[in-house]
């Protein structure tokens, strides 16, 4: 069944937080009123195609799968970048990577002294456009509590006045009574270093019976990895039966909106880093409060982009303008859905290689900038994979068929294009035959409109962006806030004009968000913060 949520509507987090009288004369509509608590479960690394509500039967995953009966399956959503960082910066802005310089795998390791030594490339942050934040500010403004954890790994520094918490230890359950929340849990046990590091444990399915796709062989090797993803996803599936049932303990499960998603495509080679639906195309759940439309299917097109607006939405808040990505659902749902979503291709760790691709309903369109480089670009990370060294193996010995050897060929075509209808795996590409050339110069025109009026980044080689970005070799620092004490209160004062304020009490830990005037006689530390800039000195007012 395929529907829209235009009933989908949440009054004024400001009028609620302000007590209207007539919101509290009764229970009911007091609990009709109340701001939705939304939940993001994120698995790592992961296709559509190995979970039971996307037609594999191969492993069970009950509490995914309750989730799906209770919820709205997504048949079309996308990662705008098939590896994780650039893609977790397109999910906390709602733009593409391309436009906020984001695009590299990966631009800022918090957790390292060195990002890409080997080819001379530090750890940075992009100075994104102007009124670009991290969406949970918006929320935390109107007093949702946000947290997160235990992965950030934005592509960029995060900025403090986004979370209430961002750690192993976030929970909901920190925050204060009654409080709303935005609380997103990552799960790392499905995650591409997971097919090496577990490869001797437990596995739950027998190779034996997992199902190949047509692009890699059927072998030992190759069943064993796959085997040990599936296995893997029932350690998933457990991880987020803790939370579920977390959540339904405290009451909450019933009137909370729950995502399910993945941050990306498959774990595997021509999965991960690869712009054909296995790298891109995400599994996605959505459980609506009071489980509406439950067990549904939705075939909307739905980027990553388009899930901070939808988030912002449900909330409520209308989404800044400066969002590329689009409201589903909730108050400032958009009448006017998508007809493409778009991809990008850059530099994965040591190794650049610049590829677009846009997708429609029927037809894929992938434009290669550099023909010389293999689409199997030897990265170190993935290169530790047994499969990946099945399959150079079997490469090299000329023991893999026609649709197996393309990915791994040295060079690869300037433009492709598949008729995903009849050729779902992307195996025989059509931008060479007559009768498709008009559909491949239609996707081509969308392509090159959409690469203008997003403002690329990747036409541009990185260490240009870094030294425009860092004239001197280092993040830019915000100039000092300025403080003006009048008869409202205390106002602070940065004289970047997109900056965020930051405030705390001087024995605290958590950075409040500055929107008004605190009152005369505060004692408190304040900064100012962006995305790109080191944060201002402190200014103590004791």
């Amino acid at each position: 069944m395929i529907f829209t949520l235009r009933s989908l509507k949440y009054a004024s987090l400001s009028l609620i937080f302000m007590g209207i009288g007539a919101c509290n004369s009764k229970s009911n509509q007091k609990q009709e009123s109340k701001p939705p608590n939304i939940i993001w479960l994120v698995a790592e690394d992961q296709s559509p195609g190995f979970f039971p509500m996307y037609g594999d039967s191969t492993i069970a995953l009950p509490n995914i799968e309750s989730l799906a009966n209770d919820g709205v399956v997504f048949d079309n959503a996308f990662s705008p970048v098939p590896v994780c960082a650039p893609a977790r910066s397109a999910l906390i802005t709602g733009m593409y990577p391309t436009t906020l310089g984001t695009h590299n795998m990966r631009t800022h390791k918090s957790w390292a002294q060195e990002n890409e030594p080997s080819i001379d490339i530090p750890s940075y942050s992009p100075i994104v456009p102007e009124g670009v934040r991290m969406f949970t500010e918006n929320l935390r403004k109107v007093g949702y509590y946000c947290v997160n954890g235990p992965k950030e790994d934005y592509n960029f520094a995060k900025t403090q006045g986004a979370w209430d918490e961002s750690s192993t230890n976030r929970h909901w359950r920190n925050r204060k009574e009654d409080q709303p929340f935005f609380a997103v849990f990552n799960f790392a046990v499905c995650h591409e270093s997971q097919i090496w590091k577990r490869s001797k444990d437990s596995l739950y399915v027998d190779p034996e019976t997992v199902p190949i796709p047509p692009y890699f062989p059927s072998n030992e090797v190759i069943r064993h990895d796959l085997a040990v993803n599936y296995s893997n996803l029932k350690r998933l599936d457990d991880q987020i039966g803790e939370v579920i049932a977390q959540l339904k303990a405290d009451g909450l499960y019933e009137n909370s909106v729950i995502f399910f998603y993945a941050d990306h495509g498959g774990p595997f080679p021509r999965h991960k880093r690869a712009l054909y639906d296995s790298g891109i195309k995400v599994p996605l759940l959505i459980k609506f409060p009071n489980n509406e439309n439950a067990d549904s299917r939705n075939d909307s097109f739905i980027s990553f982009i388009d899930y901070a607006p939808t988030v912002l939405s449900m909330a409520g808040i209308e989404p800044p303008k400066v969002m590329q990505g689009k409201a589903q659902f909730g108050e400032f749902e958009v009448k006017k859905k998508s007809e493409y979503t778009f991809h990008s291709s850059d530099r994965f760790d040591e190794l650049y290689d610049r590829l677009r691709a846009v997708r429609s309903v029927r037809y894929k369109y992938i434009k290669s900038f550099n023909t010389q480089i293999s689409h199997a670009m030897p990265v170190a990370y993935r290169e530790q994979m047994p499969m990946m060294q099945e399959l150079r193996k079997l490469y090299a010995t000329k023991k893999l068929n026609d649709g197996q050897s393309v990915w791994l060929h040295p060079d690869k075509p300037v433009e492709e294009l598949y008729d995903l209808e009849n050729d779902p795996y992307e195996l025989n590409n059509l931008a060479g035959i007559p009768e498709f050339q008009d559909t491949l110069l239609h996707l081509r025109k969308v392509m090159k409109e959409w690469i203008k009026e997003t403002n690329d980044l990747g036409q541009f080689p990185e260490k240009e962006l870094i030294a425009k970005w860092l004239p001197e070799g280092e993040q830019p620092k915000l100039s000092p806030l300025e403080m003006e004490e009048k008869e409202d209160g205390i106002r602070l004062i940065s004289k970047k004009s997109d900056a965020t304020i930051i405030w705390r009490h001087p024995k605290d830990s958590l950075w409040h968000i500055y929107d008004s005037p605190l009152p005369l006689g505060t004692s408190f530390e304040a900064k100012a913060e962006r995305i790109g800039y080191k944060a201002s000195e402190i200014l103590a007012n004791y």
